[in-house]
């Protein structure tokens, strides 16, 4: 399943995107966040030099209904909210696709990571462009289950090929050499090889395409 990590563009009208701005330097980890109708509530761990500064600020920004300091040092501080702005919650829950905190916010930039199936994923982009969110996509990576693509003999053989160097560049284990550790003859090596290979690729091409 294919894990990609986006950076959204918050508009300017957002409160977070708007003190974020306003405060560059300071970094907003949303580290949970739940919808609630057209609202949503969070909890946000704010790092910033002149934290009482931007906790001032925030206490007299529109679009936070209500927020309290559950935690507050000389630098950070742990704030509970609720906001009538949550558009990245809403296309997150309206795309189905799991929200994975924390989410970084730095100077109007939210940074988030999504593991979903490439339909999901798909619906989310389209979800943030409804709400008027530019995004770009900064990695994807796939993570396969090799349980549910190769067999357990497939696995050890592929495992095997790998420890003994038979995929280094150059080859420290001819198909020969592999053959003769396992025991089995080179044309059925060669074989099965073939067959794990071809359901790796068709997995990873499988799930890459979105």
């Amino acid at each position: 399943m294919p894990t990609a990590k986006l950076a959204v563009t918050l508009p300017d009208s957002i409160w977070i995107a708007e003190l974020s701005t306003r405060f560059p330097e300071a970094t907003w980890r949303v580290l949970a966040a739940l919808p609630d109708g057209d609202t949503g509530v969070g909890l946000v761990e704010i790092t910033a030099e002149d934290i009482g500064t931007l906790l001032s600020q925030l206490d007299e920004t529109e679009g936070v209904r209500v927020f309290e300091v559950l935690h507050r040092g000389d630098d950070r501080a742990l704030v509970q909210f609720e906001t009538d702005e949550p558009l990245l919650l809403l296309s997150i829950r309206n795309s189905r696709a799991p929200f994975e905190p924390p989410v970084t916010v730095r100077d109007g930039v939210a940074n988030l990571e999504i593991t979903a199936s490439r339909d999901r994923l798909s619906s989310l982009g389209d979800q943030l462009r409804t709400f008027g969110l530019e995004f770009d996509v900064r990695s994807i990576r796939t993570s396969l289950d090799p349980d549910s693509v190769v067999s357990e003999e497939q696995r050890q053989l592929i495992e095997t090929a790998v420890g003994r160097g038979y995929y280094d560049t150059p080859r420290e284990c001819t198909l020969t050499e592999l053959a003769d550790h396992l025991d089995i003859a080179k044309s059925t090596a060669s074989e099965r090889l073939h067959r794990a290979e071809g359901a790796i690729i068709r997995a990873f091409v499988d799930d890459t395409e979105f």
